[in-house]
C-alpha cells in the first residue's frame, strides 16, 4: 500500500538539504536562544519567577512598553500605508528623497537615532523650544517614547505596503468607479481589502521592533521608573545588577505577551485573506 506523501512534491531538487539548513539556521538563531531564555527562567522555579515579574515597578515597564508599541504601530499602520500610497501613486517634487529617507531608520545605529532626537525635542532643542512655548513637553516624557518607536517602526510598514500597492491593479479601480461607486466606497471595498495583509504584515513588524527598541528610546525617555524606564531598560539594569534570573523572568514575560499579540495578528490576517479569497 502506497503511503500518504506529507509533502508536495516540487520540482526543484533538494528538499532535504534545504531543508536541514533552514531548520538548523532556524535552531541556532530562533529557536536555542528563545530555549535558554526559558530554561533560565523557569530554573528559579515558579514561585521565585512569578515574584520577579510581579512587581509593581515590572508591571508598569511591561505595560508602558506594550502600550506605546500598540499606540506607535497603530499610527504608524496609518501614516505608512498613506505615505505608501503618495509614494506610489504621485509624481512630485522630491519624491525620490522622500523615498530615500524613509530607509533612514534602518541605516542610524539606534543610539544616533536616539540622540538625535533628544537633542531636536529636548525643552532647549529647535522643536522641543516651540513645543515648551505651547506649553508641552515632549522629551524625558512617554511622548518622547513614542515619538522614538514611531521613527524606528515607520519604514516596516511603508516598505511592506508599497510593493502590494505598485502591484495593485488601476483598472479595478476605474471599473469600479465606473460602475458608480464613490471614492470611500471604492477605498473601502476595492483598495483595502487588496493591502489588509501586507499592511497587517507591517503593523506586527513596527510592534515588534517597538516592543524591544532600546537604543532610540533610552536618551529620550528619561528613564523614571513607574513613569518612563521601558522594559528593555529594566531587564538591562537586573542585568547590571547580576541578577540574571530576574532578568530572564521579565523576557519571559515580554515574550508571552509578544506571542499572544502576535498571534492575534496572524489570525486576523489570515480573516482578510480569507474574505479577499471569498469576495
Amino acid at each position: 500500500m502506497q503511503g500518504v506523501r506529507l509533502v508536495a512534491r516540487s520540482p526543484m531538487p533538494g528538499l532535504g538539504l534545504s531543508a536541514g539548513i533552514t531548520l538548523t539556521a532556524l535552531s541556532l538563531v530562533v529557536l536555542l536562544p528563545i530555549a535558554a531564555l526559558v530554561a533560565r527562567g523557569f530554573a528559579m522555579g515558579p514561585a521565585q519567577l512569578w515574584a520577579a515579574v510581579a512587581t509593581e515597578r515590572v508591571a508598569a515597564a511591561l505595560a508602558l512598553s506594550f502600550r506605546l508599541a500598540l499606540l506607535a504601530a497603530g499610527f504608524n499602520l496609518v501614516f505608512g500605508v498613506a505615505l505608501a500610497w503618495v509614494l506610489v501613486r504621485y509624481r512630485f517634487p522630491g519624491r525620490r528623497l522622500i523615498d530615500a529617507a524613509v530607509d533612514l531608520p534602518f541605516a542610524l545605529p539606534t543610539a544616533v537615532a536616539g540622540i538625535a532626537l533628544t537633542a531636536l525635542y529636548a525643552p532647549n532643542g529647535a522643536f522641543g523650544a516651540l513645543a515648551a512655548d505651547l506649553g508641552l513637553r515632549i522629551a524625558y516624557t512617554q511622548g518622547g517614547i513614542f515619538l522614538a518607536l514611531v521613527f524606528v517602526g515607520l519604514p516596516f510598514v511603508t516598505r511592506t505596503v508599497q510593493p502590494v500597492i505598485e502591484d495593485l491593479d488601476r483598472e479595478v479601480e476605474e471599473a469600479s468607479a465606473t460602475l458608480g461607486a464613490g471614492r470611500l466606497h471604492t477605498l473601502r471595498h476595492v483598495v483595502l481589502p487588496a493591502i489588509a495583509p501586507a499592511a497587517l504584515t507591517g503593523f506586527a513588524l513596527a510592534l515588534a521592533r517597538g516592543v524591544g527598541e532600546y537604543g532610540s528610546v533610552i536618551f529620550i525617555a528619561g528613564n523614571i521608573p513607574m513613569r518612563t524606564e521601558i522594559a528593555p531598560l529594566l531587564i538591562v539594569i537586573r542585568l547590571e545588577e547580576f541578577d540574571y534570573g530576574a532578568a530572564a523572568a521579565i523576557g519571559i514575560a515580554m515574550l508571552v505577551i509578544a506571542f499572544a499579540l502576535l498571534l492575534a495578528i496572524n489570525a486576523t490576517q489570515v480573516w482578510s485573506r480569507r474574505r479577499i479569497g471569498h469576495a
